[in-house]
């Protein structure tokens, strides 16, 4: 159940130099598999991307030759009309007449077609953006829902997730381009060696002698720079975190009224001087390495450029033939840097959509063991047993349940009761196979869950936690996600409502039912108070229909005569659905027909309230300890209440 290691981590360094090219098969393997991708990726969103990108890499290979032979023709042209003249002023006739004119004609309308293809580009590459961005986030939300829950209690997912969620951004489509450019520095590069091996056959050999150790460095300084970051992700997610707590609208009034928001700034400016500091040595490092051998590029290239010009000085080369070989010179030194540079950042990019598919390989574990999954039965009533059943989560070293063996009966309404960490809302997660147990067997209707359709089996529970879903969705819409398959029909959604007791929240509302809730995306959005949210999640359970309820706390936050309300309706309206509940306040269990005492992770006691009352054990020390609480009249005891 833990998450894959990166595709990287998998590559091991050579120990010996006969490992170099396995080595080095596996880095250029890795690298050619995570383009091509990206490139499928670009494709699915919208193939035509693919083939205007492919025109416009075309076009930027092939252009700058054509304007460097044109300026050239230019220019040498221009030296032929001078030294025509023999001292007296050219006619105009004779100007509008030669090649020159024809010449400068075919250089307007490269420019103009260098303008058009250039904005192309970029119309090009924001609609691909946003394509991309689209399909690979719904592609991401797709993946999210079939992925284990366990998998969100990992801190390596965490990252793996916050990762692909950062990724789905530009990146892929920056890759793209960068894959593009490079496409046209090579066709440019091969057109400006192949006009300058006529003239400096050296030069071209010089420049990619000097070239070799900017590559080199380049390459080096990316992939440390990659593992760098790659291992400082936890001080990101702090610096995330404390960024993220700073403006939070929930806890905006905390960091207020405690004075936080200097704690937090601090614990932020902390972290980033920490992760900052290696950062910047690499940086400073790569720069400094750069310099040198920029430097040394520079001289190598002015050596070439006295060459060429002693050449034209010499009569050997005329003015346009200079023009064309420093240009092929100073272009094929910005190639080759582009070149190395680009290829650099493609690389350091693909190592980071290695974190986009770590995340897309993640493979869930909840699923039928067996090849024919069963469909569980609907619209009637079901057993639950649960035999031997143990359970740790993930890199935990100690077990939240330990052998528990319990029987829910047909129609029965079960209380689980017990103090805070006794392991009853893991209990509900393992009964509705959000999670397997470590050891032991659930049976549904004599069948271990395991052998289910999990999606059918989810549709079974009519489930409430107590860390409920809020959603800015409408006020009908945070019904009608109780079942969602279910028809949204007005008489639905208010019986639902009137059942929670939630009708007369949406009266006081301005749009009724169709009030949008919260204000992430309308300023006139109503905010609810946290039991009003309760009764709401509540009325989800109503809508549901589901065979079997379940309620983890979902009245906490109702004062106890709402709670004792709402049970009430949940027993008069469940008809034989079994339904299980948890609540702190024990007055609830009463309605119970069977109450379950959960403590560290055991069934310490099991039964009705009054045979537990009179077995004078857990439960009644538990339940007379809270009546103590309400009957007690002192000062004190009344202060508590408020």
């Amino acid at each position: 159940m833990f998450p894959a290691p990166y595709e990287y981590e998998r590559i091991k360094p050579p120990r010996s130099p006969l490992d170099l090219p396995r080595y080095l098969g596996a880095v250029l393997g890795g690298f050619f598999s995570r383009l091509f991708y990206i490139f499928r990726l670009v494709y699915k969103s919208g193939p035509i991307f693919l083939v205007l990108m492919s025109f416009v890499a075309l076009f930027n290979g092939l252009m700058p030759l054509v304007g460097a032979l044109l300026s050239r023709s230019i220019l040498n042209g221009l030296q032929d009309v001078v030294m025509e003249r023999t001292g007296a002023d050219m006619p105009l006739s004779a100007f509008w007449g030669s090649m020159v004119l024809i010449l400068l004609v075919w250089f307007f309308v490269y420019r103009i077609l260098n303008k058009i293809v250039s904005r192309l580009s970029v119309a090009v590459n924001r609609m691909a953006g946003e394509r991309v961005v689209h399909y690979v986030k719904s592609e991401i939300m797709q993946k999210a829902e079939t992925i284990d829950l366990a998998s969100f209690d990992m801190p390596a997912f965490y990252e793996k997730l916050e990762n692909a969620n950062r990724e789905a951004g530009m990146r892929p489509v920056t890759i793209l381009n960068s894959t593009f450019e490079i496409i046209s520095t090579v066709i440019s590069l091969v057109g400006y060696i192949v006009i300058l091996s006529h003239a400096l056959p050296l030069a071209t050999l010089a420049i990619v002698v000097v070239s070799i150790p900017s590559a080199i460095i380049n390459f080096v300084y990316r992939h440390r720079t990659f593992t760098y970051m790659r291992r400082r992700s936890v001080d990101r997610r702090q610096m995330n975190y404390y960024a993220d707590v700073t403006v939070n609208k929930d806890l905006a009034k905390e960091v207020r009224m405690f004075g936080i928001g200097d704690e937090l700034n601090e614990r932020y400016h902390g972290v980033f001087r920490r992760y900052y500091g290696g950062l910047k040595k690499l940086i400073v490092q790569e720069s400094a390495w750069q310099i040198t051998l920029s430097i040394l590029a520079a001289v190598v290239n002015c050596f070439f450029f006295a060459l060429i010009a002693l050449k034209v000085f010499r009569g050997e080369y005329r003015i346009g033939d200079y023009s064309l070989y420093t240009d092929a010179l100073t272009a094929i030194a910005a190639n080759v840097g582009t070149l190395i540079s680009t290829s650099a950042s493609v690389y350091e990019g693909t190592l980071f959509v290695d974190n986009l598919l770590s995340f897309f390989k993640e493979k869930p574990h909840i699923v039928p063991r067996v090849e024919t999954p069963e469909h569980p039965a609907r619209g009637c009533a079901h057993t639950i047993e649960l035999r031997n059943v143990s359970f740790s989560y993930p890199g935990a070293d100690h077990a939240v349940l330990k052998n528990v063996n319990l029987l829910f009966r047909p129609g029965e309404t079960v209380a689980l009761v017990g103090q805070n960490g006794a392991g009853k809302t893991t209990l509900i997660k393992l009964l509705t196979r959000l999670y397997d147990p470590t050891e032991g067997e659930i049976l549904l209707d004599g069948r271990d869950l395991r052998d289910y359709d999990v999606g059918e089996l989810h549709a079974l529970f009519g489930l409430i936690f107590q860390d409920f879903g809020k959603y800015a969705f409408s006020f009908a819409d945070n019904i009608r996600i109780g079942n969602l398959g279910k028809e949204p029909t007005p008489e639905n959604l208010h019986a639902a409502a009137k059942s929670a007791g939630a009708d007369a929240i949406a009266a006081r509302l301005p749009n009724g039912y169709d009030t949008q809730l919260m204000r992430y995306f309308d300023r006139n959005g109503a905010e609810l108070s946290g039991g009003q949210w309760q009764k709401l999640s509540i009325a989800r359970a109503f809508y549901s229909d589901a065979d079997i309820l379940i309620l983890d706390e979902p009245t906490a936050s109702l004062d106890a005569l709402a709670e004792q309300e709402v049970f009430c309706r949940f027993d008069e309206l469940r008809g034989d659905k079994t339904t299980i509940f948890v609540s702190h306040r024990l007055s609830s269990a009463t309605l119970a027909s069977k109450i379950v005492v959960l403590k560290n992770g055991e069934v310490a006691e099991e039964g009705t309230h009054r045979e537990l009352m009179e077995k004078n054990g857990e439960y009644a020390l538990l339940f007379r300890t809270q009546a103590e609480r309400y009957l007690d009249t002192s000062p004190a005891a009344g202060t508590d209440q408020v």
